[in-house]
């Protein structure tokens, strides 16, 4: 079976799957829809042999914990293999971070908040995942509970495709969360210096090599898209500055200096003249610094899908972006890169533990 790409005009064709879902249904037929994970338990979702497609992934969580959507992980293996191809705390998987909970209306992933949750540490939120995730000879998913506090209600879906065989070209979906926090300035500290960041902007960075890394793939495929969790917390002497300025840059098959740059980062995000409290199906802001609501907060998610773009690596793929013009901030930077990719894929970072993943607290 080949992976085709589903659209409107595709759907009058018929395919050749079987569709299927795993989910936390009561199998007594009761109403306890729910599983409880315990601190420090793992929970196999779902176990599927042979070869197939998942489609759609739904969750919503009930936890006491406040930060359960930085301690909760979501690891998925494709194929028998023993390390994961994606591991991402599951609020920034879907496309929130910080540990917040909101709606978002993004192609792949969209995800939606009560109005008395949005924005709030720890809220409850409804969670959809439509990459399409591939595999040959089996796939597991699974959560693991690294919190202070059991969860008590998991509720999930996982919708797939289940084949005869998989076309061998097809590509392996992967998702990899890292964060730096915070980010070293390349001049140090210049609001302890009395230096003004805006008098630093003619400082020149070609080669990216001190830029926030958001991707180091080995292997051939393309990379899909990201989003990057900004806590604004770099001040000038006067007080806090911007800090989209941050230009993007790909070094595709191992180039020293990157073939595509941007020209900040509001930019490679498709905003202009700042981010924008306004998400779209290919890009957009999901969280945004200015919230009426939280004026301590300086915390900003934006996205970045490229589904109609695709960056395409033969070899290998770098994938970075500047921390303020010319890496001159300090910030609390962590991201979530999507790609495809022929396996086997390079080693992931060792994830942060449990509390070096934590949001830092509002100011």
């Amino acid at each position: 079976m080949s992976i085709g790409c589903t659209t409107l005009k595709s759907l009058v064709r018929p395919r050749d799957a079987r569709t299927c879902r795993i989910s936390s249904y009561d199998k007594t037929g009761g109403n306890a829809d729910a599983w409880p994970i315990p601190v420090g338990e793992t929970a196999t979702l779902a176990e599927i042999p042979g070869a197939g497609c998942i489609t759609h992934i739904w969750f919503t969580i009930a936890s006491p914990d406040r930060y359960y959507l930085r301690h909760l992980i979501l690891r998925i293996y494709w194929d028998g293999e023993e390390t994961p191809s994606v591991e991402c705390p599951v609020g920034d998987f879907f496309n929130i971070g910080h540990g917040l909970a909101a709606s978002n209306a993004a192609i792949p992933l969209a995800t939606v908040a009560p109005d008395d949750q949005e924005c709030k540490l720890g809220g409850n939120m409804a969670m959809n995942c439509y990459w399409q995730m591939p595999f040959a000879a089996g796939a597991r998913v699974t959560i693991t509970n690294e919190g202070t506090e059991p969860v008590g209600s998991f509720y999930f879906y996982i919708d797939h495709e289940r084949f005869d065989a998989l076309d061998p070209e097809v590509l392996c979906f992967h998702a990899q969360w890292r964060r730096e926090n915070p980010t070293v300035g390349t001049e140090g500290d210049l609001s302890a210096q009395g230096v003004n960041y805006w008098t630093r902007l003619a400082k020149p960075n070609l080669d990216g090599k001190e830029n926030y890394v958001i991707l180091e793939a080995q292997g051939a495929g393309h990379f899909v898209g990201c989003n990057v969790s900004v806590d604004n917390i770099d001040p000038t002497p006067d007080g806090l500055t911007w800090w989209g300025e941050g230009d993007d840059m790909f070094n595709i098959d191992g180039e020293e200096m990157p073939s595509m740059t941007g020209t900040g980062s509001e930019d490679y995000f498709c905003h202009a003249w700042g981010m924008h409290p306004k998400g779209y199906p290919y890009a957009g802001t999901s969280v945004h610094e200015h919230n009426a609501k939280f004026p301590g907060r300086h915390k900003c998610t934006s996205y970045r899908f490229h589904i109609e773009d695709p960056v395409h690596f033969k070899q290998s793929l770098r994938v970075s972006i500047e921390h303020g013009h010319a890496n001159l901030q300090n910030n609390d930077y962590s991201s979530v890169a999507y790609w495809y990719q022929t396996e086997p894929h390079a080693p992931f970072p060792e994830l942060p533990d449990a509390i070096a993943r934590r949001p830092r607290p509002d100011r």
